[in-house]
Order: C-alpha cells, then sequence, then structure tokens
C-alpha cells in the first residue's frame, strides 16, 4: 500500500488529475450501472409475478395434470412452454401437466393445497435444476377444487439481465476511458499556466534574474498566484538593489576614513622603522587624527548594524515609556557635545510604546543633527507637547530640493560633507520612529534653521512604581 501511495505521489500532476477523474467516473458510472441492473432485476421480476398472478390455466391443462398422476415418464423432455403446470395435492404429491417439466413442491405450495394460505408466490426450480417462479393457488374447474401451480422459468429475465450487464459494462469502460483521456486534456490545459509559473520559477532559480514577470489573464486562483509571483520578484529584486546600494555606499564611506586611518599608521610605523621621531605636536596631531577615525569607524559599524536589522526584529519589547524622560537624558548628552550651545528644553509629560534604546538613540541622533550644525553660540529649542517632539536650530538650514533625500541612507548635503557622520542616523530615526507608530519629518524653520518633527501616539500612564 505505501509503495502504491508513493508511485502515485511521484505521478505528474496531471496525470493524478486524470487518474482522479477517471477514478470520480467509473465510481459513479459502476454506481449507475449496479442501481440500474438492479432497478431492472426488479422490474423484470415484477412483470414475471403479475404475468403469474393474471395467467389462468386452462381448465383442459388441469384435467391432464390430474391424468399426468397416474404416468409422469411420458413427458415429453427438454420442452420450454409458456407457462408450466402441475397440481398440488394436500399430501405434497404433485400431478404435471403435458409438456411441463417436474418442479419441487414446497412448503408454501403444500400451505396453498391445504388451505391454511390463499396463494404463494415463490422461486423453486425444476427435478432438472432449473431456476422457476412459482404461483399457485386454488382454482375451480368444472365443479372441483384444484391447487394449481404456474411456474416461468427464470431463463429470460437472467438472459436479459446478463445482456444488461455487459451492455453497462461496455459502457463504463467506454466512459472511464473517455474520462480519463478527457481528465487529462483538462489537466494539461488547466495546468498551462502552471507550466509557465513553473518554468519562470527554474528560470529565476537557475539564472537570479529577478526580472522575470508572468502575464496575469483573470482572476481565478492561477492569476492570484501570478500576481504573487510578480509582487514576490519584484520585492526581491528591490532588496538586491537596496543591498547592492548598501554595500556599495558603506564601501564609499568607510573608504575615507579607513584611507585616512592607514596613511597615519603608516607614518606612525615609518617613524618607528627609520628611528625619525615626531615632534610632540604633530604626534599629539595624530595620535588625535587616529582616535577620531576609529571613533568614526566603530560608530558607522553600529549604524550599519542597526540598518542591517530586518524590520521585524526590535532590540527589545515595546514597553510604555516615558518621552519627555528619554528627551531628557538625550538632552544631557546634547549638552556635552555642545557645551557652547544654548539648549532649552519645555517637555510635558507624554508616555508612548517603543522600544526604549531604540527611541533614545532615534531623540539623540536628531539633537546631535542640530548640536552639529548650530553656529557657535547658537541656540536649540526642543519642545514636547501632546506627543509632538519639536528640535529647533539655528543652523543654515536645509535646501528644498533636498529635503526629500534627508532620510536614505548614505545620503549627505553637500554642506555636510565636511562634518563628521555616516549618513546614517535620519534613517535610523525614521525606522525606529515609524516602528513606534509615529512620523518623523524636517522642514525649514522661521527666522532660518531646521525644525525637525517627532509625532508619537500616546499610551496609558504606567502605575507609580
Amino acid at each position: 500500500m505505501n509503495r502504491l501511495v508513493r508511485r502515485y505521489r511521484a505521478m505528474p500532476l496531471r496525470s493524478r488529475l486524470a487518474m482522479l477523474v477517471a477514478t470520480a467516473v467509473a465510481v459513479a458510472v459502476a454506481a449507475v450501472s449496479v442501481v440500474c441492473w438492479l432497478l431492472t432485476r426488479a422490474q423484470l421480476g415484477a412483470e414475471l409475478d403479475t404475468t403469474l398472478r393474471n395467467t389462468g390455466a386452462p381448465s383442459s391443462l388441469v384435467q391432464g395434470a390430474l391424468q399426468s398422476c397416474v404416468s409422469e415418464s411420458n413427458l415429453p423432455p427438454g420442452q420450454k412452454p409458456f407457462a408450466y403446470i402441475q397440481v398440488v395435492l394436500p399430501d405434497g404429491t404433485r400431478c404435471v401437466a403435458p409438456d411441463s417439466p417436474p418442479v419441487r413442491v414446497t412448503p408454501q405450495d403444500i400451505a396453498v393445497a391445504r388451505g391454511t394460505k390463499a396463494e404463494s408466490l415463490h422461486s423453486s426450480t425444476t427435478d432438472g435444476g432449473m431456476d422457476v417462479r412459482v404461483h399457485t393457488q386454488r382454482q375451480e374447474f368444472a365443479g372441483r377444487w384444484a391447487t394449481v401451480s404456474l411456474s416461468r422459468p427464470l431463463t429470460e429475465v437472467d438472459s436479459a439481465l446478463n445482456r444488461l450487464a455487459l451492455l453497462l459494462t461496455g459502457l463504463a469502460g467506454i466512459g472511464v476511458l473517455a474520462a480519463g483521456a478527457a481528465g487529462l486534456w483538462v489537466a494539461r490545459t488547466g495546468l498551462r499556466p502552471v507550466d509557465k509559473l513553473t518554468g519562470a520559477v527554474e528560470h529565476v532559480a537557475r539564472t537570479e534574474d529577478l526580472t522575470v514577470r508572468i502575464p496575469v489573464e483573470g482572476e481565478d486562483e492561477i492569476a492570484r498566484l501570478s500576481r504573487s509571483f510578480n509582487a514576490m520578484t519584484a520585492a526581491l529584486a528591490s532588496s538586491r538593489d537596496r543591498q547592492a546600494q548598501l554595500i556599495a555606499d558603506a564601501g564609499h564611506e568607510l573608504r575615507t576614513p579607513l584611507t585616512s586611518l592607514r596613511t597615519n599608521i603608516e607614518l606612525l610605523a615609518r617613524s618607528e622603522e627609520t628611528g625619525r621621531a615626531i615632534p610632540p605636536a604633530d604626534r599629539a596631531a595624530l595620535m588625535a587624527s587616529v582616535k577620531a577615525q576609529m571613533s568614526e569607524l566603530a560608530a558607522l559599524i553600529g549604524d550599519l548594524q542597526e540598518l542591517s536589522r530586518p524590520d521585524a526584529v526590535r532590540e527589545g519589547p515595546f514597553e510604555v515609556v516615558g518621552l519627555h524622560d528619554i528627551t531628557r537624558v538625550a538632552l544631557d548628552r546634547a549638552r556635552l557635545r555642545g557645551p557652547e550651545l544654548t539648549i532649552t528644553a519645555d517637555l510635558a509629560p507624554w508616555y508612548v510604546r517603543a522600544e526604549p534604546a531604540g527611541l533614545q538613540r532615534a531623540v539623540v541622533n536628531v539633537l546631535d543633527n542640530a548640536v552639529k550644525f548650530s553656529p557657535p553660540r547658537g541656540a536649540v529649542t526642543v519642545v514636547l507637547d501632546r506627543g509632538v517632539l519639536t528640535v529647533r536650530d539655528q543652523g543654515p538650514g536645509i535646501p528644498a530640493e533636498d529635503l526629500p533625500h534627508v532620510f536614505e541612507r548614505f545620503w549627505r548635503s553637500p554642506s555636510a560633507r565636511a562634518l563628521p557622520g555616516s549618513g546614517l542616523g535620519l534613517s535610523i530615526v525614521a525606522r525606529t520612529i515609524r516602528h513606534a507608530g509615529g512620523e518623523v519629518g524636517l522642514a525649514p524653520a522661521e527666522g532660518g534653521g531646521t525644525l525637525a518633527t517627532i509625532t508619537l501616539p500616546g499610551a496609558p500612564t504606567p502605575p507609580p512604581a
């Protein structure tokens, strides 16, 4: 059984469909044929019984049957009359009419002869073994009563049923073969779009060509599957393009600090090899440059790790945290990085549901941008009111043509390329805020500078600890 199941599963889908169709048709045809045969047998049997009931035995034949009790050996053998006639006596003996084969007397016949039953309709056999249908009843002949059995051979019904069985078997076989052929044709026609889809998938797997698209026709399941495949290949192509762009941008951003770091290290190594000491001031500047480049590399690698995580992966579960508390901590760090700046804050309590570490990093990045672009002794204003956090600086602002690109990875305005940074900070901000269900935007501020806006939906205030 398991071997047959394995062989069935190894068959092509169209062959399995054709086999299933043929099997279903075979079962249906077999059921219809059996029911038809049974109904026909019942109908023929009912007609035979009706004929026996409605056929009366002629008086002459009954008399002949009574006279035949003297000698039954003179009956012509092998004859098949329309109806076999014999008279049954109460003691179970019989008197067979001329030209009728003797039929075995049954208890039903004796019961009618003894008057305990009015009539009897049953099956029996002749002495020669032929099946017959017997109708026994009492009849009056010439002033005397006799129990007469009329019999008809069942060979007529059986032969008709046998011919019908052969006819139904032939028709069933032809129907099954036709159904199998039709099922195979339907399977081939219906699965032609699946063949195209399979070919497209195999082509993509073989060549990694994600530009393949399958023509979509109709609104059925195959059309939905084709649309899903096209959407999947488009998403994969977009993801691969973004990955390639990320690698290219990361390589470009890493090249500058690595080149500077290698140059500084080579100068130090050459000084050690030649024994020519670098002046202390130059050596201190060189070491400061090395540390700065290492810090920039570390920050860039951290940003890349943050962006490399899938959207569904977070550093930790969402919690109800105070946005005002997180902003206050970020402000302390911003004041350390811009001690000459005037940073003012007006923070109204506001609780949000977010990942604390990621949200804090996003607020720190926004404040770092404000500190970085603010002029010396400039002012940074931070306001949190009903879930809207605004950070305004007095820097040069962002040109209108650059605003659509500020949240792209590695994008840096021409005026910011001379400043430290990787161009990933705002991308991380946008991603983190969207994860928390909020929005972030940058716009020119009235009177100059840039206005950064973070909007986050509120959460229930946590109970006091």
